[in-house]
């Protein structure tokens, strides 16, 4: 009797054992699956005065590339947000740079595919253009489509407007980054042409343009700006397809 009582036990604990066993490896197994991080998200449009406010609206051109992500850095530091018009042909290789534009508040306009003369082109040409930039963006932004249009060079006409189909962001403020790569008269010119309401032209493409945003982010807000996307300077007005702004002469 005393050897079935024993064998009972030996086998209920034997039993009790394994399903402890089982219970761990379950927990364990649970306690191994990462809990999935939360998708990042763009922070919640911003509400600025500028009719009260001194806005400025730094716009950076022909991106992304490679010293986009330290410009990225440089205007996150400063609490400061810009519009960024970008070529479709870039895109591709710098996908995450523009998802981080669109998570930090940035706004992305588009410039194009590859920076021709639009007005030497076929409305066809013209189309197609903006439709494969607006396609490249989207798709790396995670959605985003840019509502938002700058011809290169400057150059639209109102053939080439109706074929665009988004307002024309020009500028009144041009840095000529491009031409002269000049750190220093990139801060002077960035930093004291620049009136409430500008729109200034910048390009990251170049070096010495971003090593002289941070110099141009201290500059203008010592002279009481406040950093906002074209977006925020224009909210409240109806920016028409095929109308540039600010106007041209």
């Amino acid at each position: 009797m005393a050897g079935v009582l024993s064998g009972t036990l030996a086998a209920c604990g034997s039993v009790h054992s394994g399903e402890l066993r089982q219970q761990a490896a379950a927990v364990k197994g649970r306690a191994a699956t990462p809990t999935p991080s939360p998708t990042p998200t763009a922070p919640p449009p911003r509400t600025v005065d500028c009719v009260h406010l001194k806005c400025v609206a730094l716009t950076f051109d022909d991106g992304p590339g490679p010293y986009t992500d330290h410009l990225l850095d440089v205007l996150k530091g400063a609490g400061a947000r810009a519009t960024f018009f970008l070529l479709g042909e870039n895109v591709g290789g710098h996908q995450a740079e523009v998802r981080r534009m669109v998570l930090e508040g940035h706004q992305i306009g588009n410039h194009s595919w590859s920076h021709p003369q639009l007005t030497g082109l076929s409305s066809a040409a013209v189309r197609s253009q903006v439709q494969r930039t607006q396609k490249a963006i989207t798709e790396a932004s995670g959605g985003v489509a840019p509502t938002l249009f700058r011809p290169p060079y400057g150059a639209t006409n109102a053939r080439v407007g109706k074929a665009v189909g988004m307002p024309e962001i020009v500028w009144d403020v041009d840095s000529l980054d491009w031409r002269y790569r000049n750190v220093a008269r990139n801060v002077r010119v960035g930093t004291r042409e620049p009136k409430k309401g500008s729109v200034v032209l910048f390009h990251d493409i170049h070096k010495t343009t971003v090593q002289a945003i941070p110099r141009v982010l201290a500059g203008l807000q010592k002279r009481g700006f406040t950093f906002v996307t074209v977006g925020e300077l224009t909210a409240g007005r109806t920016l028409a397809a095929g109308h540039t702004f600010p106007a041209w002469s």
